[in-house]
């Protein structure tokens, strides 16, 4: 069952930009394609927007982990924010 949904959605994005193209909609046919084309890249590829977010995201963390030891800022303490905001209050 699962080898039929590869190309059954392909047959899908196609019969779309065909219907969208027939009706003189070709930015939403464009568009269409431009999903088909993501759809084979992720297929043949193995990468998808998931694992492209997922690795900024991790890409991004560890920078941040990296600026926090160079900066000797250290981690995020909850408590010393408020101290620091009533000292500021005062």
């Amino acid at each position: 069952m699962d080898d039929l949904i590869y190309p059954a959605s392909l047959f899908a994005i196609a019969i779309t930009a065909f219907s969208f193209y027939q009706s003189g909609n070709t930015k939403f046919a464009f568009f269409i394609l431009a999903i088909g084309v993501y759809i084979i890249y992720s297929h043949e590829t193995g990468n998808t927007a998931t694992d492209f977010k997922n690795d900024m995201v991790i890409s991004i963390d560890n920078k941040a982990a990296d600026f926090s030891k160079s900066s000797g800022t250290g981690k995020y303490d909850a408590s010393e924010a408020v101290k620091f905001l009533d000292k500021e209050k005062k």
